[in-house]
C-alpha cells in the first residue's frame, strides 16, 4: 500500500473511530440515562428537561472539544517539530502553556468575578508566542523552554501571594475536559476552521524547509516570513487547544510521531494523519479518564474521574523515552 493510500485509510478509520467515541461519550457517563432517553434528547424530544441538559450541554460539547483540541495539539506539534527540526519538540516547547497559565492566574487574582479565564488564556498564549519569535529566532527550542520556565516561576510566585485560584490554575496546567459547555465548543471550532486548512497549505513549503535552510533558500523559499507564519500557526493552534482543554501533555508529541511512522515525513500526508490521530487520542484518553475511580488518602469514598492530562502523560512518557533513546543512538 502506498503512503497516500495509507494516509487515506488512517483518516477514514479515524473518522469512524471519532464517530464511535462520540457515541460512547454520549451513552456513557456518571448519570445513568437509558439509551432511549439519550436518543430522545438528541432528537429534541427529551422525556425530562434535565436529560437534554446532560446530553447536549455537557456530554456532546465535552467530546467535541476533546476531538478539536486533540487535532489542534497534533498539528501544532507537527509545525513546531518542522520549525526546530527536532522530533522531541511539542507545543509545550514554545512555552504557550505556561503563558496561558500565568494569564489565567493573573485574571483570577485581579478580576475574579469577570469570568476572563478563556480570553486570558488565549491572550497569554499568543503573547508568549510573540515574545518567543522576537527573542529566539536563532534557537526557538531553547528560547521556548527558558521562556516557559520563567513564566511557570512567575505563576508559582503569584500563587504564593494569593492561593485562591490554585484549583482553576491546576486545571490549565494538567489539562481537563470536565464541565465543557457549548460555549467552549463555539470558541474552539472557528480556530479549527482556519488553522487546519492553513497548516495544510503550508505543507509543501514545509517539505522544502525540511531539506535545510541553504537548500530552501536556493529553491526560492523566503525563510524569515515563512517561519513567522508557521510559528504563528503553531502557537495559535496550541493556544486555542490549551484555552479549551488546558495544557494537555504529549498529544502534540505522540500523534506526529505515530503519523510519521505510518506515512513518512511528507507534510501533505503527515498533517491530516496527525490531526486525525491527535483527535482520536485525546478523546479516547478522556473516555478512560472519566471512567477511572481512585481512592485518595483520608477519604472514605472513591473519587470519580481523573484529569485527561494525567492519562495522556502516562501514555506519552514511554513514547518520549523511546524517542530519546532513538536520538541517542544516532
Amino acid at each position: 500500500m502506498s503512503r497516500p493510500q495509507r494516509a487515506i485509510t488512517v483518516v477514514a478509520a479515524g473518522a469512524v473511530a471519532a464517530l464511535v467515541l462520540v457515541l460512547a461519550h454520549l451513552f456513557l457517563g456518571r448519570s445513568e440515562l437509558p439509551p432511549g432517553d439519550i436518543v430522545r434528547a438528541l432528537t429534541g424530544r427529551p422525556r425530562l428537561p434535565v436529560h437534554e441538559v446532560i446530553v447536549l450541554q455537557y456530554r456532546l460539547p465535552r467530546v467535541l472539544v476533546g476531538l478539536g483540541a486533540g487535532a489542534l495539539l497534533a498539528v501544532s506539534g507537527v509545525l513546531v517539530q518542522a520549525v526546530v527540526r527536532n522530533p522531541l519538540a511539542e507545543p509545550a516547547t514554545t512555552g504557550v502553556g505556561a503563558g496561558a497559565a500565568l494569564a489565567v492566574t493573573g485574571s483570577l487574582v485581579l478580576w475574579p468575578e469577570h469570568g476572563l479565564a478563556y480570553p486570558a488564556a488565549m491572550a497569554g498564549a499568543l503573547a508568549t508566542g510573540a515574545v518567543l519569535y522576537a527573542a529566539g529566532r536563532r534557537s526557538l527550542a531553547v528560547a521556548g523552554v527558558l521562556l516557559g520556565a520563567v513564566l511557570s516561576a512567575a505563576t508559582s510566585l503569584v500563587l504564593v501571594v494569593d492561593s485562591a485560584p490554585i484549583a482553576v490554575v491546576l486545571r490549565w496546567l494538567v489539562g481537563s475536559l470536565n464541565a465543557r459547555t457549548p460555549q467552549d465548543w463555539a470558541q474552539l471550532w472557528p480556530w479549527l476552521a482556519v488553522l487546519l486548512p492553513l497548516a495544510w497549505l503550508l505543507a509543501s513549503r514545509l517539505n522544502v524547509w525540511a531539506l535545510g535552510e541553504p537548500a530552501a533558500v536556493g529553491l526560492g523559499l523566503r525563510t524569515a516570513p515563512f517561519l513567522a507564519v508557521v510559528l504563528l500557526a503553531a502557537v495559535a493552534a496550541a493556544a486555542a487547544a490549551i484555552a479549551a482543554a488546558g495544557a494537555v501533555a504529549f498529544v502534540g508529541l505522540v500523534a506526529p510521531h505515530v503519523a510519521r511512522l505510518v506515512v513518512g515525513a511528507d507534510h501533505r500526508l503527515l498533517l491530516p494523519v496527525a490531526a486525525t490521530l491527535g483527535a482520536v487520542l485525546l478523546s479516547l484518553a478522556d473516555l478512560a479518564a472519566f471512567s477511572v475511580s481512585i481512592r485518595l488518602p483520608g477519604l472514605d469514598t472513591d473519587v470519580a474521574g481523573v484529569p485527561v492530562g494525567a492519562v495522556t502523560a502516562l501514555l506519552g512518557a514511554p513514547v518520549l523515552i523511546s524517542l530519546v533513546r532513538k536520538e541517542n543512538r544516532r
